[in-house]
This record gives C-alpha cells, structure tokens and sequence, in this order.
C-alpha cells in the first residue's frame, strides 16, 4: 500500500478523499488481525503503573467516581473543605518512584461549570499527587466539548497501549479494557495532544475559579 501511494495511484487517492478522517486513520496505520482488546482486572491494570517505560497519560472526564466517597479524606473534605493528604499510599509510593527515573505521569480533568463536588475534591486531590512529580492539568467541559474531545476515561501507555477504564451505572470502576490496535492508539494520541494543548495546570485553573466565585 505504501509503494501505491507514492507511485499516485490517483484511483486510490479519489478513494480516500470520499472516506472520513477515522478511515483514513483505519487505512494508513499498520494492520493488526482486528481489534485488540484484552479486559483485565484492577491488579493488573495498577501494575501498569509499575512497568510503562517512558510516559503514562490520563483523560478524566467523570462528573463523579464512586470508590473516591468511600474514602476518608472524602469525609473530611465534605465536613470541612480540607483535607490532611497522606502521602504513603501504595499508589504515592509507585508514581514518585516511577517520576524519580524521569518517567512522565500526566493528566487531563474536565470540569463543570459549576464543578461538582467530586471535581472539587480532585482539584485538591492535585495538591497532593503534583507533589509527586505528576502534571496535571485541567479543562471546562465546554472547551472539551468544543475541541470534539470523547468522553472517556482512558490512560494511554508509551504511546502504544490503552486502558479504558470501565464503570457501571453507580460510577463504580469494574474492569478495564487493554486496547492496542494502531488506529484506537493514534486517536487516543490525538486526543492528548489536542487536550494537553488546550488545558490549563491545576494551580492556575483553581485560582481563576477561585476568582471567578
């Protein structure tokens, strides 16, 4: 297919001009034998967090995460609006060592307008886990919805794997979807960079909200 398409096969190109952007994705990314999808269960999609080599980022788009309000700091935060962060949780322990080698762990969260209570609670979240060497970064639902961006929660790996992560009806996360056919890898690609371009850092999106009030 490459060689045709140097050669200008012009019958190919009319082709191609009558298909949309996620067939050409479909046509001109390398071939796997159909979808790759492997679901796995949460132990192995946190060991993920252990062996990805070079970058692990996050697209956040819930309103709410239900394994987040059993948790006490959730209490604290709904009786008080402060939290006492504890930084020797398994999952603190395996991102700083993980950003110690110079590893990037990054993330988009979308936010309503007015936030929910949950993104409010993961706008503080990000005091903690920045400390870890993450990069967050934030987005208004209306932006994400301008820039076309999906409503998936997804980590992409080394630019090659993804996880979707999957929840029921009560927001809880059941299992997680691997994903490496090439065409879903490109897009989910696309999508960090359109994200990543337009979102703001944490700390400057929560003053302006702050202002905003």
């Amino acid at each position: 297919m490459a060689a045709d398409f140097v050669n200008g096969h012009s019958g190919e190109g009319r082709r191609a001009r009558d298909r949309g952007p996620r067939d050409l994705l479909v046509d001109w990314t390398p071939k796997e034998s159909g979808r790759q999808v492997r679901t796995i269960d949460l132990d192995e999609f946190n060991s993920l967090f252990s062996t990805f080599e070079h970058t692990a980022w996050r697209l956040e788009t819930r309103r709410r995460y239900a394994s987040d309000e059993e948790t006490d700091t959730w209490r604290q935060f709904v009786e008080t609006g402060e939290i006492e962060w504890n930084s020797d949780h398994p999952w603190c322990e395996t991102i700083r060592a993980q950003t110690a080698q110079g590893k990037r762990v990054e993330r988009v969260r979308i936010v309503d307008r007015p936030p929910t209570t949950g993104q409010l609670y993961l706008l503080d979240n990000a005091r903690r886990n920045s400390t870890l060497g993450e990069d967050i970064r934030n987005l208004w639902r209306s932006d994400a919805d301008r820039l076309n961006l999906p409503a998936e929660d997804f980590w992409l790996f080394d630019s090659r794997l993804i996880a979707l992560l999957r929840f029921d009806d009560d927001d809880q996360l059941t299992h997680v979807d691997l994903i490496t056919e090439p065409a879903e890898v490109v897009r989910c690609s696309m999508v960090r960079d359109a994200a990543w371009h337009h979102a703001v850092p944490w700390k400057q999106f929560t003053a302006e909200m702050h202002s905003e009030a």
